[in-house]
Protein backbone atom coordinates (compact mmCIF):
# COMPACT_ATOMS: atom_id res chain seq x y z
CA UNK A 1 0.00 0.00 0.00
CA UNK A 2 1.57 3.42 -1.16
CA UNK A 3 1.92 5.76 2.29
CA UNK A 4 -1.03 7.53 2.78
CA UNK A 5 -3.02 5.90 0.66
CA UNK A 6 -6.32 3.33 1.26
CA UNK A 7 -6.33 1.50 -1.87
CA UNK A 8 -9.92 0.52 -3.28
CA UNK A 9 -8.80 -3.09 -3.78
CA UNK A 10 -9.61 -2.65 -7.77
CA UNK A 11 -7.76 -3.38 -10.07
CA UNK A 12 -6.99 -0.91 -12.59
CA UNK A 13 -8.84 1.87 -10.15
CA UNK A 14 -5.61 2.08 -7.68
CA UNK A 15 -3.52 2.40 -10.22
CA UNK A 16 -5.71 5.28 -11.70
CA UNK A 17 -5.69 7.17 -8.21
CA UNK A 18 -1.95 6.69 -7.92
CA UNK A 19 -2.05 3.91 -5.48
CA UNK A 20 -5.66 4.88 -3.94
CA UNK A 21 -7.85 7.32 -2.27
CA UNK A 22 -5.89 9.65 0.15
CA UNK A 23 -6.14 8.50 3.89
CA UNK A 24 -8.81 10.72 5.75
CA UNK A 25 -10.65 11.92 2.36
CA UNK A 26 -13.72 11.47 1.42
CA UNK A 27 -14.74 10.08 -1.68
CA UNK A 28 -18.46 9.32 -3.90
CA UNK A 29 -18.84 7.08 -6.46
CA UNK A 30 -21.91 8.28 -8.89
CA UNK A 31 -23.69 6.01 -11.20
CA UNK A 32 -26.79 5.66 -12.24
CA UNK A 33 -28.58 2.05 -11.94
CA UNK A 34 -26.77 -1.21 -12.96
CA UNK A 35 -23.48 0.44 -13.35
CA UNK A 36 -21.85 -1.50 -9.61
CA UNK A 37 -21.67 1.39 -7.40
CA UNK A 38 -22.88 -1.04 -4.31
CA UNK A 39 -19.84 -3.65 -5.51
CA UNK A 40 -17.27 -1.26 -6.27
CA UNK A 41 -18.55 -0.24 -1.99
CA UNK A 42 -18.35 -3.64 -1.21
CA UNK A 43 -15.45 -4.76 -2.44
CA UNK A 44 -13.18 -1.44 -1.23
CA UNK A 45 -15.08 -3.06 2.26
CA UNK A 46 -13.61 -6.36 1.66
CA UNK A 47 -10.21 -4.54 0.58
CA UNK A 48 -9.88 -3.22 4.01
CA UNK A 49 -11.04 -6.08 5.96
CA UNK A 50 -8.04 -8.42 4.78
CA UNK A 51 -6.17 -5.38 5.77
CA UNK A 52 -7.05 -6.39 9.09
CA UNK A 53 -8.81 -2.60 9.21
CA UNK A 54 -12.25 -2.08 10.73
CA UNK A 55 -14.69 -0.98 8.56
CA UNK A 56 -18.56 0.49 9.16
CA UNK A 57 -20.90 0.17 6.11
CA UNK A 58 -24.45 2.03 6.54
CA UNK A 59 -27.06 0.98 3.84
CA UNK A 60 -30.02 3.29 3.05
CA UNK A 61 -30.96 0.69 0.63
CA UNK A 62 -30.39 -2.75 0.49
CA UNK A 63 -31.68 -4.97 3.71
CA UNK A 64 -28.45 -6.52 5.54
CA UNK A 65 -29.49 -10.14 4.70
CA UNK A 66 -29.67 -8.93 0.71
CA UNK A 67 -25.95 -7.33 1.57
CA UNK A 68 -24.97 -10.29 3.18
CA UNK A 69 -26.00 -12.54 0.42
CA UNK A 70 -24.39 -10.39 -2.61
CA UNK A 71 -21.12 -10.47 -0.02
CA UNK A 72 -21.54 -14.55 -0.51
CA UNK A 73 -22.10 -14.82 -4.06
CA UNK A 74 -18.69 -12.76 -4.62
CA UNK A 75 -17.27 -15.58 -3.02
CA UNK A 76 -15.99 -13.92 0.13
CA UNK A 77 -16.87 -14.99 3.77
CA UNK A 78 -16.76 -12.34 5.91
CA UNK A 79 -18.38 -14.29 9.09
CA UNK A 80 -14.95 -14.18 11.10
CA UNK A 81 -15.31 -10.77 10.96
CA UNK A 82 -18.69 -9.26 11.68
CA UNK A 83 -19.59 -7.36 14.41
CA UNK A 84 -15.60 -7.47 15.26
CA UNK A 85 -14.14 -5.34 12.80
CA UNK A 86 -17.41 -5.39 10.28
CA UNK A 87 -20.19 -3.45 11.33
CA UNK A 88 -23.20 -3.03 8.98
CA UNK A 89 -25.58 -1.01 9.65
CA UNK A 90 -29.22 -0.69 8.01
CA UNK A 91 -31.42 2.64 8.01
CA UNK A 92 -34.81 2.89 6.75
CA UNK A 93 -34.65 6.37 4.89
CA UNK A 94 -38.57 6.97 5.68
CA UNK A 95 -37.87 7.29 9.39
CA UNK A 96 -36.55 10.52 8.75
CA UNK A 97 -35.47 11.30 12.53
CA UNK A 98 -34.14 7.67 13.15
CA UNK A 99 -31.85 8.20 9.99
CA UNK A 100 -30.99 11.88 10.58
CA UNK A 101 -29.95 11.15 14.09
CA UNK A 102 -27.94 8.10 13.63
CA UNK A 103 -25.64 9.25 11.13
CA UNK A 104 -24.98 13.14 12.30
CA UNK A 105 -24.87 12.23 15.67
CA UNK A 106 -24.35 8.57 16.20
CA UNK A 107 -21.93 7.93 13.23
CA UNK A 108 -18.74 9.77 14.94
CA UNK A 109 -18.79 8.38 18.07
CA UNK A 110 -19.35 4.81 16.43
CA UNK A 111 -16.57 5.63 13.97
CA UNK A 112 -14.42 6.50 17.72
CA UNK A 113 -15.65 3.89 19.73
CA UNK A 114 -14.78 0.99 17.37
CA UNK A 115 -11.44 2.71 15.82
CA UNK A 116 -13.28 2.14 12.30
CA UNK A 117 -10.76 3.01 9.35
CA UNK A 118 -13.11 2.92 6.22
CA UNK A 119 -16.52 4.02 6.55
CA UNK A 120 -19.26 3.71 3.79
CA UNK A 121 -22.73 5.12 3.06
CA UNK A 122 -24.41 3.53 0.48
CA UNK A 123 -26.62 5.85 -1.30
CA UNK A 124 -25.36 9.10 0.42
CA UNK A 125 -28.49 10.04 -2.19
CA UNK A 126 -31.09 8.60 0.03
CA UNK A 127 -29.71 10.56 2.84
CA UNK A 128 -30.01 14.04 1.01
CA UNK A 129 -33.60 13.33 0.01
CA UNK A 130 -34.14 13.52 3.33
CA UNK A 131 -34.31 17.07 3.99
CA UNK A 132 -37.55 19.31 3.30
CA UNK A 133 -35.86 22.03 0.36
CA UNK A 134 -32.19 22.42 -1.54
CA UNK A 135 -31.40 25.42 1.07
CA UNK A 136 -31.28 22.45 4.22
CA UNK A 137 -30.19 19.83 1.91
CA UNK A 138 -27.19 22.27 1.49
CA UNK A 139 -26.78 23.47 4.74
CA UNK A 140 -27.26 20.25 6.40
CA UNK A 141 -24.97 18.06 4.19
CA UNK A 142 -21.60 21.07 4.42
CA UNK A 143 -22.25 20.73 7.90
CA UNK A 144 -22.30 16.58 7.83
CA UNK A 145 -19.00 16.05 5.19
CA UNK A 146 -17.06 19.12 7.30
CA UNK A 147 -17.41 16.97 10.75
CA UNK A 148 -16.57 13.71 8.87
CA UNK A 149 -13.18 15.65 7.99
CA UNK A 150 -12.71 15.19 12.28
CA UNK A 151 -12.92 11.80 12.10
CA UNK A 152 -9.87 9.24 12.02
CA UNK A 153 -11.11 7.74 8.96
CA UNK A 154 -11.51 7.51 5.17
CA UNK A 155 -15.02 7.70 3.99
CA UNK A 156 -16.33 6.09 1.06
CA UNK A 157 -20.29 7.11 -0.48
CA UNK A 158 -22.46 6.17 -3.79
CA UNK A 159 -24.65 8.83 -5.19
CA UNK A 160 -27.33 8.02 -7.54
CA UNK A 161 -26.72 10.08 -10.88
CA UNK A 162 -29.22 12.93 -12.09
CA UNK A 163 -30.95 11.27 -14.99
CA UNK A 164 -30.60 14.46 -16.81
CA UNK A 165 -27.17 15.55 -16.59
CA UNK A 166 -24.54 12.33 -16.83
CA UNK A 167 -21.74 13.80 -14.29
CA UNK A 168 -23.96 15.13 -11.79
CA UNK A 169 -25.08 13.56 -8.62
CA UNK A 170 -28.83 13.78 -8.08
CA UNK A 171 -29.02 16.95 -5.92
CA UNK A 172 -25.63 18.05 -7.64
CA UNK A 173 -24.09 18.75 -4.13
CA UNK A 174 -22.16 16.01 -3.07
CA UNK A 175 -19.45 15.96 -6.18
CA UNK A 176 -18.38 19.77 -4.25
CA UNK A 177 -17.74 18.60 -0.75
CA UNK A 178 -16.25 15.44 -1.53
CA UNK A 179 -12.05 14.92 -2.61
CA UNK A 180 -12.40 12.57 -5.24
CA UNK A 181 -15.71 12.19 -7.47
CA UNK A 182 -15.57 9.14 -9.43
CA UNK A 183 -18.11 8.24 -11.85
CA UNK A 184 -19.95 5.40 -13.41
CA UNK A 185 -21.72 5.29 -16.86
CA UNK A 186 -22.59 3.42 -19.79
CA UNK A 187 -21.21 4.48 -22.70
CA UNK A 188 -22.78 3.56 -26.36
CA UNK A 189 -20.12 3.94 -28.81
CA UNK A 190 -21.70 4.51 -32.68
CA UNK A 191 -19.75 1.77 -34.29
CA UNK A 192 -20.83 -0.60 -31.55
CA UNK A 193 -24.69 -1.44 -30.58
CA UNK A 194 -22.66 -2.76 -27.06
CA UNK A 195 -23.05 -0.49 -24.51
CA UNK A 196 -20.03 -0.44 -21.99
CA UNK A 197 -19.43 0.17 -18.76
CA UNK A 198 -17.00 2.63 -18.47
CA UNK A 199 -15.67 5.04 -15.42
CA UNK A 200 -13.89 8.68 -15.04
CA UNK A 201 -11.73 10.08 -12.11
CA UNK A 202 -13.30 13.36 -12.65
CA UNK A 203 -11.34 14.84 -9.51
CA UNK A 204 -9.17 14.18 -6.78
CA UNK A 205 -7.52 16.91 -4.61
CA UNK A 206 -4.50 17.27 -3.01
CA UNK A 207 -3.02 14.34 -5.66
CA UNK A 208 -2.37 13.56 -9.09
CA UNK A 209 -4.66 10.84 -10.85
CA UNK A 210 -5.43 9.28 -14.42
CA UNK A 211 -7.91 11.64 -16.55
CA UNK A 212 -9.13 9.01 -19.19
CA UNK A 213 -12.12 7.47 -19.34
CA UNK A 214 -11.89 3.24 -18.45
CA UNK A 215 -13.75 0.37 -19.56
CA UNK A 216 -14.62 -1.68 -16.62
CA UNK A 217 -16.25 -5.14 -15.90
CA UNK A 218 -18.16 -6.96 -13.28
CA UNK A 219 -17.35 -10.47 -12.88
CA UNK A 220 -18.71 -12.76 -10.07
CA UNK A 221 -16.66 -11.92 -7.52
CA UNK A 222 -15.62 -8.81 -8.75
CA UNK A 223 -14.92 -5.42 -10.68
CA UNK A 224 -12.07 -4.98 -12.90
CA UNK A 225 -11.20 -1.59 -14.33
CA UNK A 226 -9.55 -2.62 -17.61
CA UNK A 227 -6.59 1.15 -17.04
CA UNK A 228 -4.73 -0.49 -20.01
CA UNK A 229 -7.67 -0.77 -23.14
CA UNK A 230 -9.42 1.89 -24.80
CA UNK A 231 -12.76 3.05 -25.10
CA UNK A 232 -12.30 4.17 -28.77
Amino acid sequence: MSEGRIPMGIDGLDAMLSGGLLAGSIGVLIGTYGTGKTTFALQFVHDGLVRGEKVIYISLEEREDSLLAAIAQMGWDLSAYKDTSFFMIRLDPTDFKLAISSIKSELPSLIRKIGANRVVIDPISLFEGLFENEAVRRKEMFSFIEGMRDEPCTLLMTSEMDANHPYASKYGIIEYLADTVIILRYIRPETSPEAHLALEVVKMRRSSHSREIKPFSITRDRVVVHSEATLF
